[in-house]
């Protein structure tokens, strides 16, 4: 059997396989997500008592839960909420971690140290005791979630900028337009952003899957988003008295924290693999 007729039975093997199929994944995600603004099968807060408990297919496509509330349009709107809280606590920690990786790489010695142990600092503390440090402070909610899964994701981003934008400082066209006089800022700006875009864009890819993962177990102990507004989380914690009686209502909101990290960790694996130059023409 030839290398092709071989590789063509391990699809996941291949990355573009891995890019296309984390695409439909997270796409089909954002797209309910989207739809769940302008519409849902029913209203996800409506308590329909007479209903309650109903297996997937009798009462909506997902079954009801003990209020008797739609769990498929429950989810619909969990993913827009889980998703929005996902993005911003992302792009917090990008923005910031960005900002100080590239300037330890340009600046090095005393400041690059100072900050690499700042940012170990704040990775000894995962999201949830973060999340809870911050519920004390100014009470549980989305801001909370927002805070502290962006807190957790700075450390993660100024090390990978800084790994990324130490590469591209060797370059000699770096040491070219230090010599024509522009300052390190300049030269961020111009030459170390652009080339480590890319690599900062498939980190964040892989960050988000982890990001909705943290914030289903936030909403889980209720430090996410305050009920009656859909959570995936919160879903899971509700679903724990009825889980002999009704367990469709653990498996709906389970099935999909899952299936939202795998495609966006699929779409981040996807993406290294097809713009690595080290996986080039590989199958």
């Amino acid at each position: 059997m030839t290398t092709l007729s071989r590789a063509s039975f391990r699809p996941w093997a291949d990355p573009h396989f891995r890019l296309k199929l984390g695409l439909i994944i997270t796409g089909a995600i954002a797209a309910l997500a989207l739809l769940s603004l302008v519409w849902t099968p029913y209203p996800p807060s409506q308590m329909r008592i007479v209903i309650k408990l109903q297996p997937p297919l009798e009462a909506g496509l997902a079954g009801t839960d003990a209020l008797g509330r739609d769990i498929f349009s429950q989810l619909m709107v969990g993913a827009w909420n889980s998703l929005s809280i996902a993005v911003l606590a992302v792009l917090l920690g990008l923005v910031v971690g960005v900002a100080f990786g590239t300037i330890a790489a340009a600046r090095r010695g005393l400041v690059e140290e100072i900050i690499i142990r700042l940012a170990d600092v704040i990775f000894a503390f995962p999201a949830l005791i973060s999340a809870i440090m911050f519920a004390a402070l100014i009470g549980s909610g989305a801001k909370t979630a927002i805070i502290a899964i962006g807190l957790f994701n700075i450390p993660v981003f100024v090390r990978v900028s800084r790994g990324l934008a130490q590469r591209v400082w060797s370059h000699d066209f770096c040491l070219a337009a230090r010599a024509a006089g522009k300052g390190d800022l300049r030269i961020t700006v111009d030459h170390i952003l652009p080339n480590i875009a890319g690599g900062i864009a498939i980190q964040a890819t892989i960050q988000m899957g982890l990001a909705i993962l943290v914030e289903a177990g936030l909403s889980f102990l209720g430090l996410s988003l305050a009920p009656p507004a859909p959570s995936w989380g919160r879903m899971l914690s509700d679903a724990q008295t009825y889980m002999s009686q009704a367990p469709w209502m653990a498996i709906a909101p389970g099935l999909a924290v899952a299936i939202a990290v795998l495609g966006f960790n699929l779409l981040g694996d996807g993406l290294r693999d097809r713009f690595d130059p080290r996986t080039e023409g590989r199958l």
